[in-house]
């Protein structure tokens, strides 16, 4: 493609504020307008980043100045914004969650397949460390056969009121109260693009109804959703035979790593994470009946905190409780693909926002798919949506409807390199 990005940032939330600098940075992108329901916020964000203003989401669809939008609105709104969005003939980078139907990611799907637009969803476990780690370790064969795995996302709603109570909305409790799995690939997508292909088919799931949160969640109008759950859990039965346990907390003593695989098992070999340690386990060749275990955290820790670690155990796990290295790279992620442009600039979650707004960038200048496409996000989406439905019907069984591979004539760009 010869032309560049010229893109709306819609909301100008607390999240969005680390995006805007990226995008105006990123030599694909010419132009960078935002939008807001809030003026206000939409004023202050114009103000701050040296950027025009769009004075809504649907005037930017009409406008033939632009050709992307990136939504950073409520969870609820994404669904139906991206198919507007795509209905209007705009590539689109999203936030997560992808949606919060299966219908409305099945007519996504539908609508990128039919126009080829380039669609991104901005999933950070995809580019956190112990995704990578399993992912090389995986294609190398150093797992053998997966077996079982375990992810989880713990974010306290203590942590998350002033995001809601920021959101627009005089209610915020009623937004709040989402379900956990309408929101689930943080988890899911660590161990799911671990191994490239594989996708849930069956899920089964708790939920726990006894927060003490009982003005965000219940059944009897506290949210938007009859939604009791303050925590859900859900096993996945996967293609390839392996199992998976993921949970999704929202009211749990925890703060910090909010985002991580604890357990992947193979037949050959495991991986393993506690608070601040990463182990790698193999079958010792000279000793079949014994393993070797090696700490990997040198590799998965950014470096100021695996040098606070040596020095320091306990004001290491605690400079992580309190995010320390929270804006960081670690040394498996694979930074050297990421342009100059971005020098200095913002980063954040691990270190994964630079890597997710490169990817929408290069999709659009190359026309491949980012490796967060919409075929891999619906695997990582759908099963938190079926498996609320287990929760809510007592733990029944339910089939995860798959919406299959992209398609053979549309390459996916190299998460290490993006193909340069």
């Amino acid at each position: 493609m010869s032309c560049k990005l010229r893109i709306v940032v819609v909301g100008c939330g607390r999240f969005a504020q680390s995006f805007v600098p990226l995008f105006k940075a990123h030599p694909v992108v010419e132009k960078v307008w935002v939008c807001d329901l809030k003026k206000d916020r939409e004023e202050d964000y114009a103000r701050r980043f040296g950027v025009d203003r769009f004075s809504s989401f649907e005037d930017a669809l009409r406008s033939p100045e632009v050709n992307a939008v990136a939504i950073f609105t409520q969870r609820f709104k994404h669904g139906p914004m991206v198919i507007e969005a795509l209905k209007a003939g705009k590539h689109v980078y999203s936030s997560v969650p992808c949606a919060i139907s299966v219908d409305e990611i099945v007519e996504i799907e539908k609508l990128i397949r039919e126009t080829r637009l380039t669609y991104s969803m901005g999933e950070t476990g995809f580019y956190r460390a112990p995704a990578i780690f399993c992912r090389e370790e995986f294609n190398k064969g150093t797992f053998g056969k997966f077996v079982y795995g375990e992810a989880q996302y713990n974010h306290d709603i203590r942590n998350m009121e002033d995001s809601f109570r920021s959101s627009g909305v005089d209610d915020w409790r009623s937004y709040a109260g989402i379900p956990p799995f309408f929101y689930p690939s943080h988890s899911t997508a660590m161990i799911l693009s671990a191994m490239p292909g594989v996708y849930a088919t069956k899920v089964t799931a708790l939920g726990f109804s006894g927060s003490p949160r009982t003005d965000i969640y219940g059944t009897d109008g506290q949210n938007l959703y009859n939604n009791p759950f303050s925590s859900e859990s859900m096993l996945m039965q996967l293609s390839n035979g392996g199992i998976a346990r993921i949970s999704e907390n929202r009211c749990i003593g925890w703060k910090s790593p909010e985002t991580y695989i604890t357990q992947f098992y193979g037949s050959e070999g495991g991986y393993e994470f506690s608070v601040a340690h990463h182990h790698l386990a193999v079958w010792d060749k000279d000793d079949p009946k014994s393993v070797v275990m090696k700490d990997v955290s040198e590799q998965l820790q950014p470096e100021s905190v695996y040098d606070l670690m040596k020095k320091d155990y306990g004001a290491a796990i605690q400079a992580i409780a309190d995010s320390f290295g929270f804006t960081e790279t670690s040394p498996i992620q694979p930074t050297e693909r990421i342009p100059k442009e971005f020098d200095g600039l913002p980063n954040r979650h691990n270190g994964t926002h630079h890597f997710l707004i490169d990817d929408f960038c290069r999709a659009f200048e190359t026309g491949k798919l980012s490796p967060t496409n919409i075929w891999a996000v619906a695997r990582f989406n759908i099963p938190g949506l079926v498996a609320h439905q287990s929760a809510l019907q007592g733990s029944i069984p339910l089939d995860v409807p798959d919406l299959g591979d992209p398609p053979a004539d549309w390459p996916v760009l190299d998460y290490k390199t993006m193909d340069r």
